[in-house]
Order: C-alpha cells, then structure tokens, then sequence
C-alpha cells in the first residue's frame, strides 16, 4: 500500500509504515480489493484524518471505532459524512448536544466534519476500513496496532491535547495517553442505542474552556 500520508504524520509515524503487521495489513487490503470486496472509505481517503490535521496542529481527539459501512457514508474522519449525505444516528445526536451545551443552531449543518478537522480537531478511527456492509469487518485486521501508536505518539510527544471518549470502546484507550501531559473527557456513546446517556455531558463547552484555560483558541463547532 503506498500510503499518502501529511508529511507532519509521516515523520512522526515513519517507523510504523514500515513494521511486518503493516504490511501484512496491506496485502489483505488489496487481496480484498482483488477479489472485488469493496472496502470503505475508498483508498485515497483512509488517511484523511492524518491529511486534514497535521500532527502540530492536533488540539482535540475525537475517537471513533471503524468507519460507516453503506455507500457513500466514510469519508476517513470519525463521526463525519459527507456533504449532501443524511446525518447518521451518532452524529445527530452529538449536534443536538451541542446545540443543547453551546445554545447553537445547527439545522442547516450537513455531516462534513472537515471544518472542526481544519481547527486542530483530529477525528480518528481505531479501525480504518471496513468491508462495505459488514460492521467491524476489519477489527482484527491489524489497523489497532497503528492507530494505537498513533494515540501514543500523540501522548508522547504533544501536551496539553484533549481527547475524547465516548462509550467503552474508546475509553479502553485511556491506558494509552498520559494523563498529566493531556486531558481526557469520557462519556456514553453518542449512539441511540446508549438511551440518551451521552447527552449532559457538555464536552465541547469544557473543551473551549480547557483550550482557552491554555491560551488557546476555542473550537467553532458550528463550522
């Protein structure tokens, strides 16, 4: 797999790329797509996350599990969809929280998330593909073994970033960022399926706080 990857990112995750579970990872890849699997997101944009924020420009992490499984929905950003495309569940339940934590209106809003991307928001996926209608299909395919690396170098070698947990999956990777360089905010996940426990918990109003507490410049989350 040639991977096409923000030179920021390449520097810092050189090692990885070139490691035997990444390229065991690959071929499967592509013996998959061989054999006329379709896999999501399409190559070009399962680094998009890595491509729209630069590893110095990381601010937030948002954590997310594998990428949507329908047409037309992944677009290698957590949460997000493209333009034009209906929100998912998740997703409109995290605009009612913000609308309800920040007292926006985000009606008009399509599920493109490139804009919180273009603002230090990194929205990455544990697992960054998935066969086309088969949730988790590409859990074991070795992709937590990066994007673990990922959150560690992260931890390692930035401060002061905020990370995201929403629901038990992603919580499990707390293990893997120090705590007293970054700040972490856990809660339900923003799913239907949670029964409404991830609304109240205000994480995008404590995020700008936390930011501006550092001198920072607070999330647009209307954008």
């Amino acid at each position: 797999m040639d991977v096409i990857i923000e030179p920021s990112w390449k520097e810092v995750l050189g090692s990885e790329f070139d490691k035997p579970y990444f390229a065991g990872l690959a071929a499967e890849l592509h013996r998959e797509k061989a054999r006329g699997i379709t896999i999501y997101p399409p190559g070009k944009l399962i680094f998009n996350a890595f491509a729209l924020t630069p590893f110095d420009q990381v601010r937030v992490v948002i954590l997310g599990q594998d990428p949507y499984h329908n047409p037309g929905q992944a677009e290698g950003l957590s949460f997000s969809v493209p333009q034009g495309v209906p929100l998912p569940p998740s997703l409109k339940n995290i605009y009612k929280e913000i609308e309800d934590d920040l007292g926006l209106d985000l009606s008009g809003k399509d599920g493109s998330l490139r804009g919180w991307a273009a603002q230090g928001v990194f929205l990455l996926n544990a697992i960054l593909t998935v066969r086309a209608s088969a949730a988790a299909s590409h859990s074991r395919l070795g992709w937590q073994t990066f994007t673990d690396a990922v959150i560690k170098t992260i931890s390692d070698r930035r401060r002061g970033v905020v990370f995201l947990l929403w629901g038990n999956f992603a919580r499990s990777k707390k293990a893997l960022i120090d705590t007293s360089r970054h700040y972490v905010l856990e809660a339900a996940h923003p799913s239907p399926l949670a029964g409404g426990a991830f609304f109240g918990c205000r994480h995008f109003s404590k995020t700008n706080q936390i930011l501006i507490n550092n001198g920072s410049t607070p999330i647009d989350w209307s954008k």
